[in-house]
């Protein structure tokens, strides 16, 4: 395996460790907000408040932004030199402030408008609809912060630094206890209390990245334009990106409005089934295409387009080594996982099933989802935004399409299959596009093969000891460790790359420990 594929995987693995420290502390947090601030009045105004600024974060923060920035920067770095492309950097830190805190002054005086449109349906009662106009207009330069974080995350990635932006997010849920307990002991108004831990938590991750900027030899002074090449390059490149998102947003969207449709509960049948196929795409998928990106704008950048497409197929064959596995898993014990985390109080047996059969059909989709992430990114890395969004416009439709037809005879069932099924189109089109552009195979078709037979073996044995309760949940580090050893016999690079790491790692502290 090449060394450009060693460091993906070495960075995907930061990533990866950091997302799920965040995912964890996330859940806390979830837990800490229901004890503090409850359901009710000022919780659901909170929520909303907090809803605009994050919308705005992934439409124009480390989604578009970080993806548009990160191939320019690395060219005009190769091309033009390291004090260019900070001057590059620069000058879209200065253009994002200004648009920035253009767009939170207009937040700050139409506010009251602003909330009218998110949530109409607050004005028939005066006090919560006045709730959330103030913290509105706490949270909303909360956006100012987390964009320049996705820049920051940007020039981190660009310079092989992957660790700070991924811990930005704890910094966020630390600062949302905080707020949450300090208001809830100290006898304030804990929505407002986690509305200024909201600003407090922004700064915190903006000022996280600081050192590790400096210590990657990058300053925030030094020349800058407004009339930057990179910068218009970045811009235009956004504008395909940010529409991406909004169409993903928009998928979200009309999928609820679909299940509105159906008996009562089903919306919540997806939503909790969903929830649990995010948490391996959010801590894998994303880790890998993280990763991937800098890495393939720099070989794109230098022309070395050979290492380009070997450092594609390592990203692609691990994505698939890890999604694979996982959506087997999912499948196989979903009565007992969706039963162990929500079976009580209202949660009945039935809920379960039906949450079950939900996550069943979306995890048919796992792989896919996670597999088009470092496709996308391959594209990204080429400049070419557009690709991408037009494939997802496509899929959208199918989805949808889809959704109408299979939800007539599968409920809600049917609805999580269309996401599968949108997502096996959207990966092939993905795939098959890029492949016509570089004019190579990107994936080992036996690679693929093997992968597939030990996630079937796997899955199978997870699906025939799930009855056994509670020792199915033990057996679950027994099925991942068989999995990884049973590739290593089969001498797979994923599980060699994986267990040489582990070795290494194990190597470092032994030498640190006889050190000290």
């Amino acid at each position: 395996m090449s060394k450009h594929g060693r460091s993906i995987v070495r960075n995907a693995a930061v990533v990866a460790g950091a997302t799920l420290v965040s995912r964890i502390l996330g859940f806390v947090r979830d837990v800490i907000v229901a004890f503090a601030l409850g359901a009710g009045l000022f919780a659901d105004a909170f929520f909303v408040a907090f809803r605009i600024p994050n919308l705005l974060r992934r439409l124009f923060g480390e989604g578009s932004l970080t993806m548009a920035f990160i191939p320019v920067y690395s060219r005009v770095k190769e091309e033009e030199g390291e004090e260019a492309a900070q001057a590059m950097a620069r000058s879209a830190m200065i253009w994002l402030a200004v648009i920035l805190c253009s767009i939170t002054v207009l937040a700050e005086i139409l506010a009251r408008p602003l909330t009218m449109a998110i949530a109409p349906g607050f004005i028939k009662n005066v006090e919560q609809f006045q709730v959330t106009i103030d913290l509105v207009r706490i949270c909303f330069p909360y956006v100012i912060f987390i964009c320049g974080v996705a820049l920051c995350m940007g020039i981190l990635n660009a310079n092989d630094q992957f660790l700070a932006p991924a811990l930005a997010p704890v910094v966020l849920n630390v600062a949302l206890i905080g707020a949450a307990l300090l208001g809830y002991f100290c006898g304030l108004n804990v929505a407002y209390s986690m509305a200024y831990g909201v600003l407090v938590g922004g700064a915190g991750q903006w000022l996280l990245q600081q050192p590790f900027l400096s210590k990657a030899g990058f300053s925030w002074r030094g020349s800058w334009s407004w009339r930057n090449k990179g910068v218009a390059r970045m811009g235009l490149l956004m504008l395909p990106t940010v529409f991406g998102a909004a169409v993903y947003q928009i998928n979200i969207l009309l999928g609820t409005l679909l299940a509105s449709f159906l008996p009562v509960g089903s919306v919540s049948y997806l939503y909790y089934a969903d929830r649990l196929v995010q948490f391996p795409l959010g801590v894998f998928g994303i880790a890998v295409s993280t990763a991937a990106l800098p890495s393939l704008a720099k070989l794109a950048a230098k022309g070395e387009m050979e290492d380009y497409d070997n450092a594609l197929s390592v990203a692609l064959g691990l994505t698939l080594f890890i999604a694979l596995p996982a959506a087997a898993g999912l499948i196989a014990l979903a009565n007992p996982v969706i039963a162990m985390l929500f079976e009580r109080g209202a949660f009945s047996a039935e809920s379960v099933n039906a949450t079950a059969r939900a996550l069943v059909a979306y995890s048919v989709g796992l792989p896919f989802i996670a597999l088009s992430r470092p496709l996308v990114a391959g594209f990204y890395a080429l400049e070419d935004t557009r690709t991408p969004v037009k494939i997802a416009v496509a899929s959208l439709v199918a989805n949808i399409g889809l959704g109408v037809w299979l939800m007539q005879f599968m409920a809600h069932v049917g609805l999580a299959l269309s996401v599968s099924l949108a997502s096996l189109l959207n990966f092939g089109l993905l795939y098959v596009f890029l492949v016509r552009k570089r004019g190579t195979r990107l994936v080992s078709a036996g690679s693929v093969a093997k992968t597939a037979l030990l996630s079937g073996v796997i899955g199978a044995a997870a699906f025939f000891t799930a009855p056994l309760h509670p020792w199915w949940l033990a057996l679950i580090p027994v099925w991942v460790i068989l999995y990884v050893a049973l590739a290593f016999m089969l001498r797979m690079d994923e599980a060699r790359l994986l267990v040489d790491m582990i070795q290494a790692r194990v190597r470092r502290r032994k030498a640190v420990r006889e050190v000290k």
